[in-house]
């Protein structure tokens, strides 16, 4: 997800676990909400997230398995 831009969260990879999965949505990550991506540090660090009017860092192999799509794109796009 590029720095900046507003996504709309339409789920999960099936590889995520329920665990993972669960805990996600306790923090407010639910199908439908909007998520941006706040900060982008090299070096395999962490990324910044913003979602349901809060911020999270997300590691990239969980990050890669939320699945969003850019706003004002039909999920038929």
């Amino acid at each position: 997800m590029p720095l900046n831009e507003t996504a709309e969260l339409i789920g999960f990879a099936d590889s995520l676990s329920e665990r993972y999965r669960g805990r996600l949505q306790e923090f407010g990550f639910h199908s439908g909400e909007e998520i941006s991506c706040q900060q982008q540090p090299g070096f395999g660090a962490p990324r910044v997230f913003r979602v349901s009017n809060a911020t999270y860092c997300l590691d990239q192999e969980l990050a890669e398995q939320v699945l969003v799509r850019p706003v004002g794109v039909s999920p038929d796009a």
